[in-house]
């Protein structure tokens, strides 16, 4: 070997090739709690779900009656490959906890420092106190409500639109019957006999299953919305003419007074915009049916105000008003199977990418989703609205 070469006798020497090294396959231990907010039905697993989970090893302990809402026995959890728990501390102990409503602050009390939970937010409802609680535990938490994909869209959000864009179509359907003290009108195109006329107020999701819906049962239909490619991509989507227009006042009165039906279904950054205010309520015929979509957001009607699945409607000038907040719990199977469909294939990437952090480090939709990290919050909106530090995921998940 020359003195002058810049080169040792070992760095001449071919050496290994050094490659990224194949991420272990992990072992997830999901908790399924029993929902306990108000008139909460929906589960977040079907036991389809969880078959397909537990024959790749995953554990899954069920606390018993979980799935009654959605009419899922225990018996077919057990079968699925479940454990069914009489006990909510050791559901709340497993390291990935599923759940359809935000945990209480009891049920918080119960999970195991830095596990992982995934739920809604519910923003508007929580306090700081919520929060702390998530910090104080480390918990790293998704809210299934912030999760966007590539395209932009909000899966589980856009999941649950549907059903409630269609329910609220079925909802008014029964309302308008004798029974119900409704108008007696039956929504659909009889030979001989003028068509129902429906209102919706909004093409987003909610409305566009609202209006296919209602043109499934031969209604005639008015879609407002001030958003012109919202409207443009409904007529598009539903392949037939359609009444579409933006919001202005004294059409949407004119249309609203004749109207047999009306849907409320925008909703704005904060607060639902008031687009319908008492006046023309009372203009409305007698027996006609709102059913206010966007109440969780304090709804577009100005005489709207919240009820519940066991006391859903009320009078007001004679217009029999629905505002449940919660409508997909109506019909908590079909809400239930939507969900899991959405959550599985998550958890088994989550599976597959060797635990949740790696997961979330190339899954970018559910970083999105993320608001707490391992207590630390990582969401800005929160952050702003409660007083609270935040940091940014993308600097801790270097």
């Amino acid at each position: 070997m020359s003195a002058f070469s810049p080169f040792s006798k070992e760095e001449l020497i071919p050496q290994t090739e050094m490659l990224e090294i194949k991420k272990q396959k992990g072992q997830l231990f999901i908790g399924l709690p029993k929902e306990t907010l108000f008139e909460e039905k929906r589960i977040c697993l079907t036991p389809d779900a969880v078959s397909a989970l537990t024959s790749q090893g995953h554990r899954i302990v069920i606390q018993s009656s979980a799935g009654d809402g959605s009419n899922y026995s225990d018996s077919e959890y057990s079968e699925a490959g479940a454990k069914i728990s009489y006990n909510t501390k050791e559901v709340f102990n497993c390291n990935i906890i599923l759940k359809v409503a935000p945990p209480t602050l009891d049920e918080i009390a119960l999970m195991t420092p830095q596990s992982v939970l995934i739920s809604s937010l519910q923003l508007k409802t929580q306090s700081k106190k919520y929060f702390e609680a998530l910090i104080e535990k480390r918990i790293t938490a998704v809210a299934f409500d912030y999760i966007k994909d590539e395209h932009g869209v909000y899966p589980v959000l856009k999941s649950l639109s549907e059903i409630a864009g269609t329910a609220s179509i079925l909802i008014a359907s029964e309302l308008m019957s004798n029974i119900n003290k409704g108008n007696g009108l039956l929504l659909g195109n009889i030979g001989g006999v003028p068509p129902t006329d429906v209102v919706i107020l909004g093409a987003g999701s909610v409305g566009e299953f609202a209006a296919r819906s209602a043109l499934g049962l031969g209604a005639r239909v008015k879609v407002f919305d001030n958003s012109i490619t919202r409207l443009r991509k409904l007529q598009q989507s539903l392949h037939t003419p359609i009444y579409t227009s933006t919001i202005q006042p004294k059409t949407v009165a004119k249309s609203l007074r004749r109207c047999d039906i009306a849907i409320g279904s925008i909703r704005g950054k904060d607060r639902s915009p008031v687009i319908v205010s008492e006046d023309v309520v009372r203009t409305m015929k007698d027996g006609a049916v709102i059913v206010d979509v966007s109440i969780d957001r304090g709804g577009c009607f100005e005489t709207s105000k919240i009820t519940s699945h066991s006391k859903p409607t009320f009078k007001k000038h004679g217009v029999i008003h629905y505002c449940v907040p919660n409508i997909p719990s109506r019909y908590s199977r079909t809400a239930s199977f939507a969900i899991s469909n959405l959550f599985t294939p998550y958890l088994l990437d989550i599976a597959e990418s060797g635990g949740f952090e790696n997961a979330a480090r190339f899954d970018k939709s559910l970083r999105n989703g993320m608001y707490f990290y391992r207590g630390v919050l990582i969401n800005k909106t929160v952050a702003t609205w409660f007083d609270l530090p935040f940091r940014d995921i993308n600097l801790l998940l270097l």
